[in-house]
């Protein structure tokens, strides 16, 4: 409703419900009437408009109160006593029915059993299949259209199994009628009731007139009330309607979104109210804002008020039926028989026929009700459903023309329910046999084409495309009508289905010869003719066919009469075509001495169509006859006068040479429409029903004809007669290249007239068989998957190929890797029955299959013959096909080849000709063969192609012999490519000619053995003396660049010393091994810290390709880089990340790592210039395109790395390592010296001598210093005596790049705008490089690689590159900030400081504060006035310290949070580590007042604290030896994890036993502790008054994922938005990360974040991911990468079927099973923060614009 009626006070409604009577008042009333009808209209006219109620989304209490009384009178009346009373009477009364009956909505998911269901549209519900024995079948995954229901409990639809679990004990046909079982008097009233309530929902919807009622329900007074209704169509976009209602009703983008929602989904909305004046204007705007010259205008009707509150009540009506007889089988037979009785002696519909006429004129929401009130009632009854059927078919031409003039979808008309009538066996049966179901279908469909037809045939130049569309879903209809055959025909069947198949031929008669092309000569053609819709019917015609002759052929008499019909049909055809070229004279061709007289036509002159469906059928039929071998009675149906083959066979032929013509290029100006048509003609869509019939058809004429005069028919109709009956003439080079061509066709077409044996009916073979062959062929292409494989071979009526019933006799399955697919190799043994000609080849295949097999051959040392396979006899009826191989013209024609090879004229003869005709004659001469070995008199043979080659028998004496000719071409060096072909014919003639001369099989096989043996003996001897020639021409090669390389460097030494010296000393130095060292002690941390040299790197510019020294005092070499932030660390995804934005202090990271910023790299480097040149470049490049969707975000600094196309933001400076050297005497004296206690006293003094140094300002708001530690002052610049030295200086060119990446990883870490002066920039560079570490240590974790030197080389470069510019912020950063960064860091250990932060040690993450500190530390050493770092002593002392107090911290917090699950027993002995444990935690226990619990056992807490601090010790590692330069120890780098904790301690300058530390430091860390356990936040944790992180932190893992997919599917149907009030299925979308289910692309589920709208998923990216997302779409099973607002991309879900295949959108909808290393993969790429790379280059790479935020 418009805004105003949502504001109308309730008061008015109570008021009105209140006045209302009781319903068993009004009962009575109408009891004692005399006309219920006039009753319920009156009581409806009165009380239905108080309701105000003109749509169907939520009501208010008060209206959903009065529709309750409304009802409730209803039901008053039709139990005689209270509802709940009668409900309840009902219910335990009625039994479950066996049909499920679940009407599935829009996008459900279905499952077809390929093994069970009658026809792939039997489908299950979620919950009948996943509780039947069908789970465990072969079956598909399907999305539904919306509309069809479950067909559990359906006997016809299964062959076995037809009931669930849940399902199987309901009650069945044949249980009593249910209508007996109900209440006294129920069955009487409620027969009275629901004919006056459908009547009045009938009367209501279908009511035309817009300002009145019908009689009986016309107000006493009529008001000035009306709506304005806008209706739904399927034109305008979502865009336009909202924007059109913004701008006509003034309305907010929200108000106008919630109204084109809600008729979107309903079909119409009021969305205004008023008086009619109001309502005009309103509808007078919508017209002027939508009317275009390209769109019709919204629909928009203004209807009184009191019209639309009936009509939606009407809808209330229709829904409550649906509820009432859901209660009752007896109601629901009633209510059946109320809808669909017909007044006697009436020539009016019955209501639902009444209901059903006017579909077309009933709004979407209407007709939703309507037809799911359809299929829970009538189609849930077999006799209601028969019945329902007869008006259906009655009505069908009506409503099939009402349908393509409406603008809905299929899915919401009611024509849809024929799938629910015709896919019944019995009852399709049923009505074509009682009332004409066949015929009317088919009539339906003449009639829909008949626009456009043209001189009797189909035409479809100028065709509505949507039209057509709708007009071809009847195909589908006849489809289904011919699913079941009769299992016994009846005479009545037999009449009827003749009838039907009477009118099918008129169908393709009309599209006999339809659209004929003409060849274009001397002028291309200038506009292209449609040719898709011919080729669209053609394919939808395709099933049709074949089933048509199925049922043909199911019965002897009915295929008989049915060949003759289509004879008779096809003659008259043909008789016509003749009569329109009646003047054309008949010509007598002689050849060889065999004549036949034709009417000249040629292809490349007259017009020529490829559409012959009646000439196809017909060589269908005749196929069935040779099967079943009712041809014997064909004479008696079709006179052999009367049957012309030459005529049948012509038109096909025309097409075969059409296909030859265009291969030879003499059909180029007719465009692209003819080069796709001839395409089709071919595909495995189309050609069972096109090529593979006109084949047949070549066959049939053959096995008729005389093959002499069959033969010269085929060269007349070629246009090469004269080419082989007169000698070769002078022409041009193109005609030459032509007839070359036709040549080549014309000898490929007898190849498989001849050869292609293997079709039931032709050829004595099975089906499987030909499935075996076509698989065998696919296969010797290459191998492929099983997706490939099932595209490239011909779908039955119910969409199955056969695949899986011969695949693995032939071949093996070759399972997949973790990316790509299962493919099935072919076995060799199988390459035997390998056809070069194979009939289905297009060219490139087979030349791709050719190259496949002769590698294999070679590979085999073999000889690259490939003759032709051993094939299957013919049936009786084409046994005369082969003598074809046999004849005179045949010979003359292989003769005529091979001469014209043999001399080398010209350009007459082409190598492809040759190789055909080598397969001829190896064909003629395998007949001949198989005859002689079958026979035993000489006599009885009949073949006699050896005699005829031999010049013998020959119809030209004088002609060189083909023997003969053979012998030439072996030495024809331009036929060397076909030498072993040419050997082989010849041994296949030795053959022959020892069986005729009357060798014994046996002696024959022997002598074909041993010629293979002697001419295999010479081919190997050739190819070896030719391999040892090659052997040593290549080792004499050799021997002479060796002296020549010799003599240079002999020639040339002092250059070559120098080039080799230089390279030694110029290597690139690697992270594990290529720094030398001064003493390689394996230690990182102080005294014992080992010494590294200076590293020397050379780098090659990607851009320039120069290569350069990098040094810090020369340009800068950057690496491409990306920053971003990241969540892939923490397990708590419900926390709303605030580690962003201005107020942001970013100097701690809470150890849950909610969100960190994270640095990758490709590892391409480029000179600082240069790339900045390329960046330029590519802003002026991309400035002015303004359309083009870029991958890449210019205005944030992004790009693509210019060599591998990976997206970057920034870059990172390369910064060599300095030298590190210790002096041992001065570190053993600074050992002695320098302890923990004084350092900290050196520390604390230079920290308080800069406070004090500064302004009372500065130091007001740093510090408070605490007067003790001035009791004993020490040396402000003590800290300086143990080492300063300078420190490195860099170049402007690298203190550019350093501050240009810093202020990168801050605008993007923080989310923020750029700002160098912000005190925060290198608090983010210290972040970065810790989160960096962390990730990189988790991969490797989850990936089980060891810590050191399984880094992938552009990982360690760029690590490396992070942690020289982190440890370079004082070039970036001013020395003050960094000095107040780091006493705030500090204070977390120094007791006496006293700062404004009160971090508690359970929310600190020690690595980044370790990572902080030592970065930061440096800083103390700067004087104002000489800028000064520690030595190289005094840093390893510094980080020694510094690490110790952060791991003992650690220790600490570990003890605190991690030793929950104590065991009850002990486990290992007690040992040192576990005696140090137990005493320092019960010195905790004691400092926490005994709140810390109590555990008993020593190795527990050792145990605890060992796994726990594990993973912090493993970033330690990796962070020194980045900074440093120090090799790890060898054990680091093994694989094994023994030894793995001994060798990080040892590394990093701790003892094994960490507790150790506490004594060793006990005086130092004594108050530290004192000062920890004393903290709020630590004695809250104790109470469990809060929690914190246990170690060691739990490794993050996307989330489980079901094993099965279908349970996937399952948890989606079951799942249910909060949001949504609808039942409308939602495409779910899990996320990864957490496992929330959300809403894609839906409305409901939409969130505005910062002002504007994003999708479900794009919203919970910006916390769960900050930005990131990972989500599942589980209805398309595959997975969406999101990355913000403007990126995003779809990968397949890591669920694969049987065949080792993903199945994105279930396309396919095979079982899919969870691959875990898929899983694993995505997994990684999650680790590894490749997300945002994977979308970058998907997005490149493919070019699709969505809007991602919508998602």
């Amino acid at each position: 409703m418009a805004e105003e009626d949502r504001k109308e006070p309730s008061a008015g409604r109570e008021m009105v419900i209140g006045r209302w009577p009781e319903p068993e008042q009004v009962v009575r009333n109408w009891q004692e009437g005399v006309d219920l009808y006039s009753g319920i209209y009156q009581h409806f006219m009165e009380y239905v408009p108080s309701v105000r109620c003109s749509g169907s989304d939520a009501k208010v209490p008060e209206e959903e109160q009065a529709y309750h009384i409304l009802f409730q009178t209803l039901e008053w009346f039709l139990f005689g006593e209270s509802p709940e009373v009668g409900f309840a009477k009902l219910e335990q009364n009625n039994t479950t029915s066996q049909l499920c009956g679940r009407v599935f909505k829009g996008g459900e998911t279905t499952y077809s059993c390929r093994d069970c269901a009658l026809d792939p549209t039997c489908v299950l519900c979620m919950d009948c299949f996943q509780n039947s024995v069908h789970r465990n079948h072969r079956y598909k995954m399907n999305s539904s259209n919306g509309g069809g229901f479950c067909d559990c409990g359906d006997v016809e639809a299964w062959k076995t199994g037809p009931t669930c679990i849940k399902h199987e004990h309901g009650a069945s046909e044949d249980t009593k009628n249910p209508a007996s079982q109900l209440p006294v008097g129920v069955a009487e009233r409620a027969q009275e009731l629901f004919a006056v309530l459908f009547m009045y929902v009938v009367d209501m919807l279908i009511w035309a007139e817009d300002k009145e009622l019908p009689p009986g329900l016309q107000p006493r007074e009529k008001t000035d009330s009306y709506f304005c209704v806008m209706f739904n169509d399927e034109q305008h976009s979502f865009d336009h309607v909202i924007y059109s209602l913004q701008r006509s009703l003034g309305c907010s983008q929200k108000e106008a979104q919630n109204y084109t929602i809600l008729i979107d989904r309903e079909g119409r909305r009021a969305v205004k109210d008023g008086t009619m004046l109001l309502c005009q204007e309103t509808k007078l705007e919508i017209f002027n804002i939508t009317n275009s010259v390209f769109q019709s205008p919204l629909r928009v009707e203004i209807l009184h008020s009191n019209v639309v509150f009936h009509q939606a009540f009407a809808l209330r009506i229709l829904s409550w039926f649906n509820q009432v007889i859901g209660y009752s089988a007896g109601l629901r037979q009633i209510f059946c028989e109320v809808i669909l009785n017909q007044p006697p002696g009436s020539d009016q519909p019955c209501l639902v026929s009444k209901l059903m006429l006017a579909d077309t004129k009933l709004w979407k929401g209407a007709r939703k009700i309507f037809h799911e009130l359809i299929v829970c009632s009538l189609l849930m009854e077999t006799e209601y459903k028969r019945l329902f059927a007869v008006e259906f078919i009655t009505h069908y031409k009506q409503l099939q023309l009402e349908f393509v003039e409406d603008d809905h979808d299929r899915n919401i008309s009611v024509t849809a329910q024929s799938v629910q009538i015709f896919t019944v066996p019995t009852l399709a049966r049923h009505l074509i046999e009682e009332h004409s179901a066949l015929r009317i279908i088919i009539e339906a469909i003449i009639e829909l084409f008949s626009e456009h037809m043209d001189n009797g045939k189909l035409h479809f130049q100028s065709y509505s495309q949507e039209k057509l569309l709708r007009k071809q879903m009847v195909l589908y209809d006849l489809k289904y009508v011919l699913i079941s055959k009769p299992p016994v025909w009846t005479d009545r069947q037999r009449e009827h289905f003749f009838e039907g198949f009477k009118t099918f031929l008129r169908l393709l008669k009309s599209m006999q010869n339809m659209e004929p092309v003409s060849r274009q000569i001397g002028q291309h053609l200038e506009i292209e003719p449609e040719w898709e819709p011919a080729f669209t019917i053609q394919m939808l015609l395709k099933c049709i066919l074949s089933m048509v002759q199925e049922w043909c052929a199911s019965d002897e008499q009915v295929l008989l009469r049915a060949y003759k019909e289509c004879h008779r049909v096809l003659s008259q055809c043909n008789n016509e075509c003749s009569q329109r070229n009646a003047r054309k004279q008949y010509n007598t061709l002689t050849m060889c001495g065999h004549s036949i007289s034709l009417k000249r036509y040629l292809v490349s002159r007259e017009s020529v169509s490829i559409h012959l469906p009646l000439s196809r059928l017909l060589a269908g039929l005749h196929v069935h006859l040779s099967k079943s071998g009712a041809i014997n009675k064909l004479e008696e149906f079709v006179p052999s006068s009367e049957f012309h083959v030459e005529k049948l066979m012509d038109h096909p032929l025309r097409c075969l040479v059409l296909m030859a013509q265009v291969s030879a290029d003499m059909w180029r100006r007719n465009g692209f429409s003819l080069v796709n048509q001839v395409y089709y003609y071919r595909n495995v869509k189309w050609r069972e029903e096109m090529f593979d019939k006109d084949i047949i058809m070549l066959q049939i004429a053959a096995s008729i004809m005389d093959s002499n005069r069959f033969l010269i028919f085929i060269l007349s109709r070629y246009e090469l007669f004269e080419v082989f009956s007169k000698p070769p003439v002078a022409r041009n080079k193109d005609v030459i290249q032509q007839t070359n061509v036709l040549i080549e066709e014309l000898l490929h077409l007898i190849i498989m007239v001849v050869g292609e044996r293997y079709v039931p009916g032709v050829g004595q073979v099975m089906k499987d068989d030909v499935t075996l062959r076509e698989v065998i062929h696919l296969l010797c292409i290459e191998p492929m998957p099983h997706s490939e494989l099932a595209k490239l071979l011909p779908e039955n009526e119910n969409n199955e190929t056969g695949l899986e019933n011969v695949i693995h006799q032939v071949a093996t399955f070759k399972k997949p890797g973790l990316s790509g697919h299962g493919v099935y190799e072919l076995k060799p043994e199988c390459l035997k029955h390998f056809n070069l000609f194979f009939y289905h080849y297009y060219k490139s295949q087979q030349t791709k299959a050719e190259e496949e097999q002769k590698k294999k051959k070679k590979q085999a040392n073999s000889d690259e013959a490939l003759p032709p396979p051993a094939v299957s006899q013919f049936f009786p009826t084409f046994a005369m096909v082969v003598n074809i191989l046999n004849c005179d013209v045949f010979m003359l024609i292989l003769r005529t080849v091979l001469q014209r090879a043999a001399d080398s004229i010209g350009q007459l003869c082409s190598e492809a000709m040759v190789q055909k005709t080598l397969h001829l004659i190896c064909m003629a001469l395998q007949e001949e063969q198989r005859q002689l070995e079958g026979v035993i008199a000489e006599e009885d043979v009949t073949f006699e192609v050896y005699l005829k080659a031999t010049r013998m028998g020959s119809s030209a004496v004088n002609a060189e012999s083909i023997l003969s000719l053979l012998e030439k071409l072996k030495h024809v060096h331009q036929l060397d490519a076909q030498k072993d072909m040419i050997i082989y014919t010849l041994q296949m003639f030795d053959v022959v000619k020892k069986l005729r001369e009357k060798s014994s099989p046996g002696s024959a096989d022997f002598e074909i053995q041993r010629a293979n043996e002697c001419v295999q003996d010479k081919d190997k001897a050739e190819r070896k003396r030719k391999a040892d020639a090659a052997k040593l021409y290549r080792q004499k090669i050799m021997a002479q660049m060796s002296a020549m390389q010799k003599n240079f460097i002999e020639s040339n030494k002092h250059l070559y010393e120098k080039v080799t010296e230089a390279q030694k000393q110029e290597a690139i130095i690697t992270e594990d091994d290529s720094i030398p060292l001064a003493a390689d002690s394996g230690v990182a941390l102080g005294p014992m810290q080992g010494a590294t040299a200076a590293e020397k790197i050379l780098l090659t510019c990607i851009l320039c390709q120069e290569e350069q020294e990098v040094k810090t005092d020369e340009m800068a070499m950057v690496l491409a880089a990306c920053v971003q932030r990241s969540t892939a660390l923490t397990k708590k995804r419900s926390r709303i990340i605030t580690n962003i934005g201005d107020n942001c202090d970013p100097i701690i990271m809470h150890p849950d790592l909610g969100c960190g910023t994270h640095v990758g790299s490709c590892g391409h480097v480029m000179h600082a210039t240069c790339w900045q040149k390329y960046f330029e470049a590519v802003q002026n490049s991309t400035r002015n395109r303004i359309h083009v969707e870029l991958s890449f975000d210019l205005e944030n600094g992004e790009f693509l790395c210019p060599l591998c196309k990976a997206l970057c933001n920034t870059v990172i400076p390369v910064i060599p390592l300095q030298a590190h050297s210790l002096d041992s005497k001065d570190t053993e004296t600074i050992a002695d010296m320098l302890t923990l206690p004084r350092w900290l006293e050196n520390v604390l003094a230079r920290i308080n001598g800069l406070i004090a140094s500064g302004t009372k300002e500065e130091e007001n708001s740093l510090v408070q210093v605490n007067p003790v530690l001035w009791k004993n002052p020490v040396e402000f610049r003590s800290i300086l005596s143990f080492g300063v030295q300078s420190p490195v200086m860099y170049s402007k060119s690298i203190v550019e790049m350093l501050l240009l990446f810093a202020t990168a990883v801050y605008r993007v870490g923080l989310k923020v705008d750029p700002n160098e002066a912000d005190p925060r920039v290198s608090l983010m560079a210290w972040s970065a490089c810790a989160f960096t570490i962390q990730s990189t240590e988790n991969v490797l974790h989850d990936e089980d690689k060891v810590l050191f030197g399984s880094l992938p080389d552009r990982q360690g470069v760029s690590l490396k590159a992070v942690l020289q510019f982190a440890a370079s912020q004082r070039v970036v950063t001013s020395a003050k900030v960094i000095q107040k960064h780091l006493i705030r860091l500090l204070s977390v250990f120094v007791p006496h400081l006293d700062v404004e932060d009160n971090w508690s040690f359970l929310d600190i993450d020690f690595f980044h504060l370790m990572v902080s500190l030592v970065l930061a530390f440096p800083s103390l050493y700067w004087e104002e006035t000489v800028e000064l770092q520690p030595s190289d002593i005094s840093c390893a002392f510094n980080n020694l310290y510094l690490f110790h107090l952060v791991i003992m911290a650690h220790i600490v917090q570990i003890l605190f949070t991690s030793t929950t699950d104590c065991p009850m027993e002990q486990d290992e002995e007690e040992n040192e580590e576990s005696r140090s444990a137990a005493e320092l935690y019960e010195t905790l226990q004691e400092y926490t007042s005994r709140s810390l619990e109590s555990k008993p056992y020593g190795w527990y807490l050792w145990n605890c604290v060992k796994c726990g601090i594990t993973p912090f010790l493993r970033c330690s590692a990796l962070f020194f030896n980045f900074l440093l330069g120090v090799p790890p120890p060898a054990d680091l780098s093994k694989g094994s994890s023994e030894g793995q904790f001994e060798a990080l301690c040892y590394y990093l300058a701790l003892p094994t036993n960490l507790f150790q530390l506490f004594h060793d430091y006990k005086d130092t860390v004594t108050p530290l502790l004192q000062r920890w356990c004393s903290d709020s936040s630590v004695q809250s944790f104790l109470k469990g008054q809060r929690t914190s992180v246990c170690y060691p932190r739990e490794r993050n893992q996307l989330i489980d994922l079901p094993e099965d997919y279908s349970s996937l599917l399952n948890q989606g149907c079951q799942h249910s938005c909060p949001r949504s009030s609808d039942d409308e299925p939602k495409n779910f979308a899990l996320c990864m990360f957490c496992g929330a289910m959300l809403c894609s692309q839906s409305q409901c589920c939409r969130e505005e974040v910062n002002g504007e709208e994003f999708g479900a998923c794009a919203a919970h990216a910006i916390n769960c991911g900050s930005g990131l997302g990972l989500f599942l779409r589980i209805r398309d099973c595959q997975v969406l990468l999101l990355a913000g607002k403007n990126r995003g991309c779809f990968i397949p879900a890591p669920y694969l079927d049987d065949y080792g295949e993903t199945d994105q959108l279930l396309r396919r909808g095979n079982p899919l099973h969870l691959c875990t290393e898929r899983y694993k993969k995505l997994q990684q790429l999650w680790h590894q923060h490749r997300i945002l790379e994977e979308i970058t280059r998907n997005q490149d790479a493919n070019q699709i614009i969505f809007d991602w935020q919508q998602f």
